[in-house]
């Protein structure tokens, strides 16, 4: 078991908190509105010049805190490109993942962008744009022997709400109890990097997050001299999506703004600067759930 001293926790505090930890600052890529596209937003959204954005930090890469708590990360350096195509100035608001969609429903939010894999039962809720392609990856110390296909009775961390939460952990625990064995000890956590310091401190066996957040654990930890390693190969990728209201014209204006920067090269480029190349899409969608 790794015993993680107080310096080391002090310092993984900073790093969970502050992107400098990696040398990663946010990029700024310049687009300009495109009309055709922009006239698609409703036009309460349009007159308003805002967009309102639901999300949740941390969850490194995609969103997360800088050492002076703006929100940063790959997610909100693509809406950010995606709102200037639709001639709108994003505002983002810090909220449970679990209250974002019902925030969105209720007028709140306009869409959300926090790492939500795209649905099929959500979808049932609201819209999805697809942007990125991503798979669940385990995480343990370095050395353990942690096997994602035979965890029966291990502590497996999650943050709540996640697909790993609702659906990949409850089914790997229920083949366990159907064979026998015990079940997997799930443990919830609000924030991702909850889960982090819960295996580095031992607490947990091993966690289970989306691909590019497990990868970015792992080279995080390491900068301070903590050993995790990636264990298993990465399972059920399925895309991210952006939620919005269902039926709203935003759905396609969002999709077409995405098109646009995956066309033009500027989704290219804040994609590799984030070190997220491995998900990348060619084409987005509204609602493209595996099904």
């Amino acid at each position: 078991m790794l015993a993680v001293t107080g310096v080391a926790l002090s310092l993984l505090t900073a790093c969970t908190n502050d992107e400098s930890a990696l040398d990663v600052a946010p990029i700024t890529v310049h687009v300009d509105r495109q009309p055709q596209i922009a006239a698609l937003v409703p036009v309460a959204i349009a007159d308003s010049g805002v967009l309102r954005v639901g999300t949740n930090p941390p969850y490194q890469p995609n969103e997360f805190k800088d050492g002076s708590g703006t929100i940063v990360g790959f997610d909100i350096d693509l809406m950010e490109a995606i709102a200037a195509v639709l001639g709108l100035t994003p505002k983002f608001y810090e909220a449970a993942f679990d209250k974002i969609i019902p925030a969105i429903q209720a007028g709140t939010y306009d869409v959300g962008i926090s790492s939500f894999t795209d649905t099929v039962e959500r979808e049932k809720e609201v819209d999805f744009v697809t942007y990125y392609r991503a798979g669940v990856q385990w995480v343990q110390r370095t050395g353990d022997d942690v096997d994602p296909d035979n965890a029966c009775g291990l502590r497996v961390g999650v943050q709540s709400t996640t697909v790993e939460d609702t659906d990949e952990i409850p089914a790997k625990s229920a083949a366990c109890v159907a064979a026998g064995r015990p079940a997997i000890n799930k443990q919830k956590f609000d924030e991702q990097d909850q889960a982090v310091t819960a295996l580095l401190l031992g607490k947990i066996d091993a966690f289970s997050a989306d691909s590019p957040v497990s990868a970015y654990a792992v080279k995080k930890t390491a900068k301070i001299g903590e050993d995790l390693e990636l264990v298993g190969p990465v399972y059920d990728a399925a895309p991210y999506g952006i939620p919005l209201p269902k039926g709203s014209s935003l759905g396609p204006a969002i999709q077409q703004a995405v098109q646009y920067l995956i066309d033009h090269g500027y989704y290219w480029t804040i994609a590799e600067h984030w070190g997220v190349e491995a998900g990348m899409i060619q084409t987005s969608t509204i609602n493209g759930a595996d099904r």
